[in-house]
């Protein structure tokens, strides 16, 4: 079967018997990868302004997304142009409450590979204290297929 060229970096793609495209990832998508995304607990940040709870506290609901967020920016330079993330499974703990105007930083480290599913660790500190911890899974997939099947 003929290989040929693809999408952003000219990755390789071969067509599949039933029509669909295996896209051979970048050589640069392995274990180790990582990214830190940061933000201030500000007022819709919170639970009270999220319904979460009723303190003005960082919601754990705004620590998770903030979570994803890094695991999703720690691989996407690494993906195909027509491909993204999205998220599949997080089990994370908030281990302490964080005040509003304190800066949070998560950080999302890739450790396993399966297929299109990418595995990783994650954590969030504030003020120099770990937050929150967990695991995160999320899937590759082709963004027209999946906006299709809305």
């Amino acid at each position: 079967m003929a290989f040929t060229l693809y999408g952003r970096d000219a990755r390789l793609v071969r067509p599949l018997a039933y029509g669909c495209r295996l896209c051979i990832m970048n050589t640069e998508l392995k274990p180790g990868l990582s990214h830190r995304s940061k933000f201030i607990v500000v007022q819709h940040l919170t639970a009270k302004a999220i319904g979460s709870g009723d303190l003005p506290v960082l919601a754990t609901p705004a620590m998770i997304a903030l979570m994803e967020n890094a695991a999703m920016l720690a691989v996407a330079p690494h993906l195909a142009e027509t491909d993204t993330t999205v998220g599949g499974f997080m089990e994370c703990s908030h281990l302490k409450p964080t005040a509003m105007g304190d800066e949070v930083e998560a950080e999302a480290v890739l450790v396993k590979i399966e297929g299109k599913s990418l595995h990783f660790d994650i954590t969030a500190f504030a003020c120099d204290k770990k937050i929150g911890e967990g695991h995160h899974i999320r899937y590759i997939v082709d963004r027209d297929r999946f906006l299709s099947k809305l």
